[in-house]
Formats: structure tokens, C-alpha cells, sequence
């Protein structure tokens, strides 16, 4: 009996995920009651209660006097469960990577021209990294796609743009894992990415600015097509 209301819990809280993704619990406005949750999916209020406090653990929610949970606001900047990740509005995810293109790109042209040789041996290390992991049809491997990045706007020797890095990590981690992980299974794509990686390196090696600007450029472009962004398709 416990696995099995462990497992309504968690379709209970898949349901209401989903509930919030599609807008039908605003910001700042009140979820319905236990018992009203309970009779709206047929089940007791003990795998309601479960979700609704895994919520309010990851600051979807509050809990307000009178029973009634208050939906908080989810800001992208400000996630560090997963569970708030997948609540978030997609468009500041296309958001953080224009900027990332924005940004990455003129990195790149600049590191291209600046690198020295132990850079572009640890931008060596990190792709051959993600190559590995790439290979491994069920590894994410965020963490080595996170580091070739890091490395290569590192490579620019720009203090500002490093420190612009820095203070993304928590959240450039998070929109890593959420796109790499729509390749899980498929090995054509897993090799794509990988290749466009490759891609930006060897223009970096030979210190080819416009080639490594264009590299990075392609390759975020090709990340926001897949996660939707319309703005790139529209263009």
C-alpha cells in the first residue's frame, strides 16, 4: 500500500505541474483545498498532501491559514530544484540563451585570437569529455558541456566576461540539463552536439575568429530551434 500511494502522489503532482505550466494557478492566487484537490482527481487527500508539500518545499507554493496553498512566483533566476525547473515558463529559457549567444559568441571570437597553449589544452580536456559522455546514450553529461563553455569564455581573457559565467553557473547548469536531457535515447542527436563542440574548438585552435563566433552562434541557435524558440525560426 505504500509504494502504491507513493506512486498517486507523484501523478498527482505531475497533474498539477502541468496545471501550473498551462496557467490554471496564477501567481499570488490560491490553489483549491485538500478535499477540493482530493474529489477533482478521485483520490484521498494523503497523496494531495504529499505533492502539494513537495511544492511548497521548492517554493512553488506557500502554505496560508485556512488550508489553501498561495502559487509564489517561479523566476528562473531563483530555481535550485529540479521540480521548480520544470514549472518555469519557457520563454526565460529562450531568454538566458540568446543571451548566452550573445555573449558566447564574441567570447569566442576573442579567445580565438587570445588563447594560450594551456587553454586550448583544457578546452581539449572538456570536449573530449563530453565526447565520452556523448557516447553514453543515458548520461545527460551537462557537467562536461558546462566546463567546454566555461573554458572557452575563460580562453577570452575578459574579466567581465568570465565573471558573467561565474554568476550563471547554478543556472546555466539547469538549462543544460533540461535541453541535454531531450537528447536521452538518441544518439544521432547526442553526436550532432557533440560535433558542433568540435566544431567550435578546432576554430579556436586555429585561432579562425569569425569561424569560432559562427560555431558558437550555430550551435545555441540550433539548441533554441529545439527547445522552440520562434524568434529563430521566424527570422
Amino acid at each position: 500500500m505504500q509504494i502504491e500511494r507513493k506512486k498517486v502522489s507523484s501523478m498527482v503532482l505531475e497533474k498539477l505541474i502541468d496545471m501550473l505550466k498551462a496557467g490554471e494557478f496564477v501567481e499570488n492566487s490560491h490553489l483549491p483545498s485538500e478535499t477540493e484537490l482530493a474529489k477533482t482527481f478521485g483520490v484521498s487527500r494523503a497523496p494531495i498532501r504529499e505533492a502539494l508539500s513537495v511544492l511548497e518545499a521548492c517554493e512553488v507554493i506557500e502554505s496560508k491559514q485556512g488550508g489553501r496553498s498561495l502559487v509564489k512566483g517561479v523566476n528562473l533566476a531563483h530555481m535550485f530544484e529540479t521540480i521548480k525547473f520544470e514549472i518555469v515558463n519557457i520563454q526565460q529559457v529562450h531568454n538566458l540563451l540568446e543571451m548566452r549567444t550573445v555573449v558566447e559568441s564574441e567570447a569566442a571570437y576573442l579567445a580565438a585570437q587570445r588563447h594560450q597553449e594551456k587553454d586550448l589544452e583544457d578546452l581539449l580536456i572538456t570536449l573530449e569529455a563530453f565526447r565520452n559522455v556523448s557516447e553514453k546514450t543515458n548520461v545527460v553529461g551537462f557537467e562536461a558541456d558546462f566546463a567546454f563553455h566555461r573554458v572557452l569564455v575563460k580562453s577570452a581573457y575578459n574579466p567581465f566576461l568570465t565573471e558573467t559565467m561565474n554568476n550563471l553557473a547554478s543556472l546555466h547548469l539547469r538549462v543544460l540539463n533540461y535541453s541535454l536531457s531531450k537528447n536521452l535515447g538518441w544518439e544521432d542527436k547526442r553526436k550532432n552536439v557533440y560535433l558542433e563542440h568540435e566544431k567550435i574548438y578546432n576554430a579556436v585552435k586555429n585561432r579562425d575568429s569569425k569561424a569560432a563566433r559562427n560555431a558558437v552562434i550555430d550551435h545555441l541557435t540550433n539548441t533554441r530551434i529545439k527547445l522552440g524558440d520562434k524568434r529563430v525560426t521566424e527570422k
